[in-house]
């Protein structure tokens, strides 16, 4: 099966999607509404993605180390860590989690 026609499809949806955008009045993008609705829905994205990512693997749910990096990494944040000792803690976490043979 040819899957260049899907691609053409589909970058071609995402072209006149974007140029779509353009076409929304400005007055409706600096709506405080508009700002609030766009940040939620980012982040949701973003959160889904993150999870989504950690508990799937091909098309099977494997709750493995990485769902456990994810929680230390969570709980840093919740602590207000900064960045770079989020990222420290998931690995460490990860790493320990790995060689207690979990994943």
């Amino acid at each position: 099966m040819n899957l260049w026609p899907w691609v053409l499809l589909a970058a071609g949806l995402a072209f006149g999607t974007k140029l779509l955008g353009y076409l929304v009045p400005s007055k409706w993008m600096n709506h405080p509404r508009m700002a609030r609705v766009a940040g939620t829905l980012t982040i949701g994205l973003l959160a889904s993605l993150t999870v989504l990512n950690t508990v799937v693997s091909g098309q099977r749910l494997v709750p493995d180390a990485r769902l456990g990096a994810l929680a230390a990494a969570a709980a840093a944040l919740s602590l207000r860590a900064p960045f770079l000792v989020v990222v420290l803690v998931g690995a460490a976490a990860a790493a320990g989690l790995r060689l207690l043979g979990w994943g």
